[in-house]
């Protein structure tokens, strides 16, 4: 005799019609990333900014956006669905995480391996499974989700004055150079090219970068699309941090225009896109002068 089910059938027990569902925990979210490297890419230039941060999860891609603390900086996260080999997301999610502990998972997956991310409906935790490209190694990790109240900030598509598309590394180079001479850079564009410039105890510093555009490899040339000149002030710890992004890009964009933050971009692969939010810095003397509106 056959022992009694675990799970006594509800309601018509009778087999030969409808099949019986138990209610299991249904899994809602499942994205599969073959190039995982990305996603450990993306935390690690993330995580020294902000420190927690709702993910949110739609049918069109997994995203982020968050204010670091001080509220002068705004980074945005897209990695669109169609650059997972699976996705599904069952209804829109927004999954409160710590990025530092988010960040310490992700080290330990491997550069290879493929990453999915699973959570379930009504569970407060995450699942982070790491799956070596031999298959001989599988990982899973389980995070507690936290609540976290954060507003979604309209970013407005403006018009820039000028856009100039360069090689990361010389920018990431440019702005760790300069941060040992002074605390902010000036960028200024012209159609001479785009001037960085700081000052500080020691002294003062100057680069330019001209438009160059017949380099042999497109990643390597300097592009820049002026409508006016363009001359801005930016705190250049926050510059150092993006640039922590240059792992994902060859190249990056910068965005200027005047009463508006630059936008620093970062391609992600074929799938998305880091924007960094900067606002200006106001000369001190002449924001003092001024009365509060």
């Amino acid at each position: 005799k056959s022992p009694a089910p675990i799970f006594p059938p509800k309601g018509n027990p009778n087999p030969n019609q409808e099949s019986v569902h138990l209610h299991y925990p249904e899994t809602m979210l499942e994205l599969r990333l073959v190039q995982g490297s990305l996603l450990k890419k993306v935390l690690e230039s993330i995580k020294d900014l902000v420190n927690d941060a709702n993910f949110d999860c739609s049918a069109t891609g997994f995203s982020l956006q968050a204010m670091d603390s001080s509220h002068v900086a705004l980074v945005a996260l897209l990695l669109r669905s169609e650059g997972f080999e699976h996705y599904r997301c069952d209804r829109n999610i927004s999954m409160g995480m710590n990025l530092t502990n988010m960040s310490k998972m992700l080290k330990c997956a491997g550069n290879d391996d493929i990453i999915t991310i699973k959570a379930d409906d009504g569970s407060d935790t995450v699942t982070f499974m790491f799956e070596s490209p031999t298959q001989d190694k599988i990982s899973d990790f389980e995070m507690k989700l936290m609540d976290i109240d954060s507003e979604h900030l309209g970013i407005p598509e403006a018009e820039y004055h000028a856009i100039v598309k360069m090689p990361s590394a010389e920018f990431a180079r440019i702005c760790k150079d300069l941060s040992g001479i002074g605390d902010t850079v000036v960028i200024s564009v012209t159609k001479e090219g785009v001037k960085f410039s700081t000052r500080g105890d020691i002294g003062t510093a100057n680069i330019v970068c001209r438009q160059n555009t017949t380099v042999d490899k497109p990643e390597e040339a300097t592009v820049i699309d002026m409508n006016e000149p363009v001359s801005l002030t930016f705190a250049l710890r926050y510059m150092n941090s993006f640039t922590k992004a240059t792992t994902l890009s060859n190249t990056v964009t910068i965005s200027l225009s005047s009463e508006l933050p630059v936008v620093v971009e970062y391609k992600i692969a074929e799938m998305g896109y880091i924007r960094f939010y900067l606002a200006p810095k106001i000369e001190e003397d002449e924001d003092e002068t001024k009365p509060e509106v």
